[in-house]
């Protein structure tokens, strides 16, 4: 079934969009024309330049309000995504305990030169995110946050060291996809190093980071923002018990 969805502003399905970008120009009325008139390039009509502001010397700021003709049928679109039941807190202690039979062992890091643990962090301390607990929490986890600048090679290393389950990698800085490149040197780094368990989750999070990105660079899942505790580890426990058999 055909399901053409359109953004709209004033009233429904009339394809108002409202955008931001900078420009590297001082504010003048040539540099307002400018940002009208690529705009329009991009194919969108009655072009309006509602706001520009010089953030510093030589580069300036435009909001603008247009109109597209194009739409998307939303029945065509598949994203993949993860299809395991979330668990809450207690449930996920009792499904290790009930289908696992032991403890899980799970490690997060922020690899590279990352200095932003607030989502390793979220996932991982105590006092957990949005009244959801993290890890250090759960009974049935051992959980070793090592916190941030990490080594992919030292991370590597850890996992084998103390047989983990599962191993969560954050990246915040994307300056030219940086955080890309460095997800993909953890997973060359893991497949060098000796006595990973076979078994091994690959979960990969950040607030640029998909999870049909992840499973494109070689991990099991890819988590963004507003990411519960709850939700990665429901994750971990059934990819966990398939995988155990």
């Amino acid at each position: 079934m055909n399901e053409q969805v359109r953004p709209y502003g004033d009233r429904t399905d009339d394809g108002m969009v409202q955008m931001s970008f900078t420009l590297p120009v001082s504010a003048s009325p040539e540099a307002k024309e400018a940002a009208a008139q690529l705009v329009a390039k991009m194919g969108f009509e009655k072009v309006l330049v509602c706001h520009m502001e010089q953030i510093t010397s030589g580069y300036t700021l435009f909001y603008v309000y247009a109109k597209t003709s194009h739409s998307i049928d939303m029945s065509s679109i598949h994203v993949p995504k993860l299809e395991n039941p979330v668990l809450a807190f207690d449930a996920i202690n009792s499904f290790i305990e009930k289908e696992i039979g032991r403890k899980i062992v799970v490690i997060g890091a922020c690899i590279g030169s990352d200095a932003h643990t607030v989502g390793i962090d979220a996932i991982f301390n105590m006092k957990g995110y949005a009244h959801d607990w993290g890890f250090e929490r759960y009974p049935m986890m051992d959980a070793h946050n090592l916190r941030a600048q990490v080594a992919v090679e030292d991370l590597s290393k850890r996992v084998a060291e103390l047989k983990a389950d599962a191993v969560l990698v954050s990246r915040v800085v994307t300056q030219r996809d940086e955080h890309i490149t460095e997800m993909k040197k953890f997973l060359e780094a893991l497949s060098q190093t000796p006595d990973v368990p076979p078994h091994l989750i690959k979960i990969c999070g950040g607030p640029r980071i998909s999870h049909e990105e992840a499973l494109s660079w070689g991990f099991d899942a890819g988590f963004g923002p507003g990411t519960k505790p709850s939700h990665v580890g429901s994750f971990i426990i059934h990819e966990l018990k398939k995988r155990l058999g």
